[in-house]
């Protein structure tokens, strides 16, 4: 029984130290560690600023053109951020897929390539799942494969934006260049990106069009030594691609659809432009018609004089 009650009271004691150390190990708050007496100490961790956790989902419609589709994979290397999925079908119910879909690829945005006709190919930029959404018409694409240019510069660098002043100018614009902000701008410290920047995505605005642009940044090869303000001088720019041209059709207050915001007055459907096309084309033929039955009718009002020596040499 001694032996006993002396294990209960050194256990016990045990027990008491354990909270003595419990209540004397500092407490973390948000502003960093405390002391039992309520004094912060001197090697605070400083609270988590902002991180940018900024995803996209790039994705495409079934039956999409192979200059199309080659566009769209040269965006997804330019975006290391992003994140790709299988071809959606283009029905009416494709807002509402496309945004589960973001939801469960835990992503923010959306850039969604619609092919229609095998030769119309819009650009659908969406900030999921609230909004808002522009729709694009996408014209002068040429990827890089095709554009065989110079440039070359290192795959998940950070890219530099550069915007035109007319952003600033028509509220749209301003919409549009936050929205192209949030998407293009790739996250710092992203485990897929390069602490760097050695390119330039070039955004500018010529005739109610945003006109897109990819720079390599070139500097001559300075060695071992330091980099003076004249090497900085001497750095060009060289074009790497792809090029395309973003026409706006409307912007919406919600993802893929909603209110809309602004809607493009100059905008004419590559249909409707087809279709004077093909009426064009058809009134030149009809004018050709009326000129051949105009030169029957004058053939029959004016018949030619009747040869008195066409039978001559008939035998």
């Amino acid at each position: 029984m001694g032996k006993k009650r002396k294990h209960s009271e050194t256990e016990a004691a045990a027990i008491a130290n354990k909270d003595e150390v419990a209540e004397e190990r500092p407490k973390r708050t948000l502003l960093g560690f405390k002391d039992s007496n309520g004094d912060t100490k001197e090697n605070d961790i400083a609270p988590a600023g902002f991180r940018n956790k900024e995803k996209v989902l790039v994705t495409c419609t079934r039956r999409i053109s192979f200059r199309y589709r080659h566009l769209m994979l040269n965006m997804v290397d330019l975006l290391p951020h992003c994140k790709k999925d299988n071809k959606v079908e283009s029905k009416n119910s494709k807002g509402t897929a496309l945004n589960e879909l973001v939801e469960l690829k835990s992503c923010s945005s959306c850039l969604f390539f619609e092919c229609r006709k095998g030769r119309d190919l819009y650009l659908w930029m969406v900030k999921c799942p609230n909004g808002p959404s522009v729709k694009f018409l996408v014209n002068a694409v040429h990827t890089k494969e095709e554009l065989k240019l110079t440039g070359n510069h290192l795959k998940g660098s950070r890219p530099i934006l550069t915007f035109s002043s007319d952003f600033d100018q028509k509220p749209h614009w301003k919409l549009l260049k936050e929205m192209i902000m949030q998407i293009f701008g790739i996250p710092k410290d992203h485990r897929k990106s390069k602490p760097y920047h050695d390119h330039i995505f070039v955004f500018s605005i010529a005739d109610d069009h945003i006109w897109f642009r990819n720079y390599q940044i070139s500097c001559p090869h300075v060695g071992t030594h330091k980099v003076d303000r004249g090497d900085l001088e001497k750095m060009t720019l060289v074009e790497v691609g792809p090029r395309f041209c973003l026409k706006p059709i409307k912007i919406f207050g919600g993802s893929f659809g909603g209110p809309t915001l602004y809607e493009n007055p100059f905008y004419v459907s590559p249909n409707q432009i087809r279709s004077l096309e093909k009426r064009q084309k058809a009134g030149k033929y009809a004018k050709k018609v009326k000129a051949k039955t105009r030169r029957k009718m004058h053939e029959m009002e004016n018949p030619l004089e009747v040869d008195e020596f066409a039978d001559m040499w008939k035998e």
